[in-house]
């Protein structure tokens, strides 16, 4: 296929697509899918080999959010049933951590609901950062909080947080049908601020929230332009108590879809399966480890996910292997660029640029877009028919006293 031989030779000179060429991954056929897997993957395998980046998340703070985005389980007014608690102590986080980094996470991503963080709230994620650097060596920390005054990025960074993640989420076009109390630009506010301040940046997408081919192509053509480091791919688990409870768009091609189109416009950027990959892709996960380099092990903030075990043994049965932590995730361009411009990825056009419920800031793992245990029976389920089997609030790890799944 001359379409997929042209995005080939263009992702390993990193050269940005055609908005045309993108809609055309989106719309190639089932037929074709295999074909379309392989292309991308000959990409990812350029710029990352055959390893896997495992984030684990800690939920530092739960519920109670100000915020109205329709995806999330931990939004104004929502009747969910999630666990809801206040911020976690840094003793209590650094432990949450540690089982995440015991199963082989190399990330720490520390999220906490609600509009952005006060002062104060900066104060409380460095000690926790702190402790949990000093507790592990070698260990990155990403921090997830929301929309950022000035200044706090930088205080961030100095306390020792490597990266900050913000998702834009969906297009500029669409976003004030799915939030209205912040708005697409206070969003890119944010991942300008973390990419000044010299944290290594962290944007994405929700997927499945009844948008358009072309509000997908807009999102992540506007994440190449912001350029950030990583960007995570979620997919919407409609939440019960949520206004998107009934949108169950996607199939496991169509994910698979998308997740090539994000890695020919994002070349040489780690793209993350983040929320909802065992609902949506179910037995096609492996599949997806051929476009993207990075995913969560375990737990999301406030729903289940695949038991880490279970992770670790798809990767190495898919042929991939876990990324260590003495490695380099990035391409040498992009850490060297980061590192000589004091900041995150290279700037200059070369990658894509850029978690789960936490109010307005950290849709790492897409709120909403948590994941449930790959469990019951549905043999009679039409492709994209609901499955809210899949779909279980987490009771477990961070905020309760139970081992959390890792």
């Amino acid at each position: 296929m001359d379409l997929l031989n042209t995005l080939v030779d263009k992702g390993l000179r990193r050269e940005l697509p055609t908005r045309e060429e993108a809609l055309a991954v989106l719309a190639t056929s089932d037929d074709d899918l295999l074909d379309v897997v392989a292309a991308a993957g000959k990409v990812r395998r350029h710029w990352f080999g055959r390893r896997v980046k495992l984030n684990y998340l800690v939920n530092l703070k739960s519920g109670l959010c100000p915020e109205d985005c329709s995806y999330c389980s931990q939004r104004l007014g929502s009747d969910t049933g999630i666990l809801k608690y206040t911020w976690l102590k840094p003793d209590e986080a650094s432990q949450a951590a540690a089982a995440g980094l015991a199963g082989g996470a190399k990330r720490v991503c520390l999220v906490a609901s609600g509009r952005g963080p006060t002062d104060r709230d900066v104060d409380r994620v460095a000690g926790t950062i702190k402790a949990i650097k000093e507790q592990n060596e070698g260990v990155e920390v990403c921090a997830c909080l929301g929309l950022l005054s000035d200044g706090q990025a930088e205080r961030l960074r100095e306390a020792g947080a490597d990266a900050y993640n913000h998702n834009l989420n969906t297009s500029e076009g669409t976003y004030a049908d799915i939030t209205t109390t912040h708005t697409y630009a206070d969003r890119v506010d944010t991942v300008n601020k973390a990419h000044a301040a010299g944290l290594s940046a962290c944007s994405g997408l929700i997927a499945g929230m009844g948008e358009s081919d072309e509000d997908l192509v807009d999102v992540v053509f506007s994440l190449r332009a912001l350029d950030p480091d990583s960007v995570p791919v979620n997919f919407l688990i409609p939440v019960e108590g949520t206004p998107l409870a009934k949108e169950w768009n996607l199939t496991p091609q169509r994910c698979l879809r998308i997740l090539a189109m994000v890695r020919f416009v994002c070349p040489d950027v780690e793209v993350r399966i983040a929320g909802g990959r065992e609902v949506h892709l179910r037995t096609m996960q492996p599949l997806a480890l051929n476009l993207a380099n990075s995913i969560f092990l375990g737990d999301y903030l406030t729903t289940e996910g695949q038991a880490g075990k279970a992770d670790l043994e798809m990767i190495a049965d898919a042929g991939f292997e876990v990324e260590g932590t003495g490695e380099v995730t990035l391409p040498e361009h992009r850490a060297t660029a980061g590192t000589a411009a004091g900041a995150c990825g290279s700037h200059a056009g070369a990658g894509c640029g850029s978690h789960e419920g936490a109010g307005c800031g950290s849709h790492e793992g897409a709120e909403g877009a948590g994941c449930g245990p790959v469990c019951g029976s549905h043999e009679s389920a039409g492709a994209n028919e609901a499955r809210t089997d899949l779909v279980a609030v987490r009771r477990r790890g961070a905020g309760t006293d139970l081992a959390p799944n890792a």
